[in-house]
């Protein structure tokens, strides 16, 4: 099996011939999904003791199981939030898999650890962090929130926080998913600011402190800068006054919007970030890099490597050398692939300027759409989009009528949508992200909607 061997010739022919074909394809179809029982019928399990032809397999996978995946790179993905890597990122991509490259320290992997961290210090540039800030590639922002969130709670114990009761964390109500999830494994408690216009600000922030009777127990903020539903930007200046102010860890979710700082037009938003002590962005999503990738960014990237070093005597070689970078050390994790380097080299192929033209194409999409759906008489735009997500509503429907329309969409192959809810009603969401997803494609989802 480790041979280049007659049996490995056949099998890279066609999986080169696939990959040579699936590049190849502009625009991505979009495809569906599947029922159970039907991928149960036509892709019988395979596996047993003896093997197959690679051709079989692979015919199985390119005419069963690829059409049965809904192409997150295709223009007509327009829900959760799409994905949109280059070309250049996706075949760079298929050389960090065949050189087999392990990203834990620098003692193994100096020259992927390398070309990581200039891609890192473009993403810390890009927020305004410091020369001496750093971090790692983790495999979400799932991920990276819980390996932030560690680091503030044990910043927070380290300089004298409350014992013999849980820590606290501020967050807003439109905090992603994640945010909870990572609180309730680090053993924090959730602080839930309601704040104007869903936007976590400082005044809210600073009033509820100061309402508070246990303020002490407060260690951190997670503020957000493009929230998932919506795409709205928190206070992020006013949330790093209250901060500074009580002495409390900023962590700034960017995972989806954190990708328009490059873009002129809506940089001012962010304003406040550079002020982080962590931040995360995901390439995966709108710096157009392949899954699984997202950024971890600390101000001070010491605090978290008292956090997250592993101590181990086979370890103590990774740790010899005084000075190296070891992205073990920064995350929640061990073994890890170098998943930064498609984006260390779409980055240095195409130049930051193609990156910002192509943020700033699809924000004026979703600037274009929301002003088709302002002036159709049967819609309702919910708000004016910050980003690259538009809600609206049309009128006299309810949850199952958005739900029949999701669902014609993609049987009809138009586009991939799914619906929402916004304060507990039911509404219509597009989320642009794909560069290629134009005002003709905008046109067509919203005709559909004059149907029922």
């Amino acid at each position: 099996m480790h041979r280049f061997d007659e049996l490995t010739e056949r099998i890279a022919r066609v999986v080169y011939a696939y990959t040579d074909a699936r590049l190849r394809l502009d625009p991505v179809p979009l495809d569906r999904t599947v029922d159970p029982a039907t991928l149960a019928a036509l892709a019988p399990d395979p596996i047993g003791p003896a093997g197959n032809d690679p051709e079989a397999v692979m015919a199985t996978f390119e005419r069963v199981l690829a059409p049965a995946v809904i192409s997150c790179d295709s223009p007509r993905f327009l829900a959760f939030i799409p994905a949109a890597p280059t070309k250049a990122s996706l075949l760079f991509d298929m050389v960090v898999s065949a050189s087999s490259l392990s990203g834990v320290s620098w003692l193994e992997a100096a020259g992927a650890v390398h070309a990581e961290n200039q891609a890192l210090r473009f993403l810390a540039d890009l927020v305004g962090l410091p020369r001496d800030a750093g971090g790692c590639f983790v495999p979400g922002g799932s991920a990276a929130n819980l390996s932030a969130l560690a680091v503030a709670r044990d910043t927070a114990r380290r300089s004298g926080a409350p014992t013999g009761r849980r820590l606290r964390v501020v967050v807003g109500e439109q905090a992603h998913a994640s945010i909870a999830n990572a609180l309730r494994l680090l053993d924090l408690e959730p602080l839930v600011v309601a704040a104007p216009d869903d936007r976590l600000d400082g005044a809210a922030v600073a009033a509820a402190l100061d309402a508070d009777g246990d303020a002490a127990s407060v260690c951190a903020v997670a503020a957000t800068a493009g929230t998932t539903n919506a795409g709205i930007v928190d206070d992020l200046a006013g949330v790093a006054e209250v901060c500074a102010r009580h002495r409390l860890w900023m962590h700034v979710d960017a995972a989806y919007g954190g990708a328009a700082l490059l873009a002129p037009s809506a940089r001012p938003r962010f304003a406040g970030i550079e002020r982080a002590d962590s931040v995360v962005i995901d390439p995966h999503k709108w710096l157009f890099a392949p899954f699984d990738c997202a950024a971890l960014l600390y101000r001070d990237p010491a605090l978290a490597r008292a956090t997250h070093t592993q101590d181990a005597s086979y370890l103590d070689v990774i740790h010899d050398e005084p000075g190296v970078w070891n992205p073990s050390d920064l995350a929640h994790h061990l073994t890890r692939r170098a998943r930064g380097l498609p984006l260390w080299f779409s980055l240095a192929v195409h130049g930051t300027d193609a990156y910002r033209d192509a943020i700033e194409r699809v924000l004026a999409t979703a600037r274009a759409a929301a002003a088709r759906v302002a002036a159709a008489p049967h819609l309702e735009l919910v708000r004016e989009p910050e980003l690259s997500i538009v809600l609206f509503r049309r009128r006299g429907w309810a949850g199952p009528d958005y739900d029949a329309w999701a669902r014609r969409l993609l049987d009809e192959q138009v586009a991939f949508v799914a619906p929402s809810r916004w304060h507990g009603e039911p509404v219509a969401r597009l989320a642009f992200l794909h560069p290629g997803t134009t005002i003709e494609i905008v046109d067509e989802v919203l005709a559909s909607t004059r149907a029922g």
